[in-house]
């Protein structure tokens, strides 16, 4: 079963304003959400946040956090960006 994954406009002005190697691990990101679903416990610090929110690390200091309501196939990225800035 593929997820549709939305990116907001905040996540998408950040991650295109990114290092080009953070720009191809959050693509890598977003093909695994795609493909898997938004339980992603093979990324660095996945965690759920409640509230069917999740985020993980994307390198050191960067991050994505996403929202995906239960029994639906879209997957959410509201936020891509500085882990320091990050909404939790």
């Amino acid at each position: 079963m593929n997820y549709v994954v939305r990116i907001s406009k905040q996540a998408d002005k950040t991650i295109a304003k990114a290092p080009r190697a953070i720009q191809q691990k959050f693509a890598l990101l977003i093909d695994d959400l795609e493909k898997y679903g938004p339980i992603r416990k093979d990324w660095p610090n996945f965690s759920p946040l409640g509230n069917n929110l999740y985020h993980c690390h994307v390198s050191y200091s960067w991050v994505a956090v996403w929202r995906n309501e239960k029994g639906t196939v879209l997957v959410e990225v509201e936020y891509a960006g500085s882990r320091e800035k990050a909404p939790y």
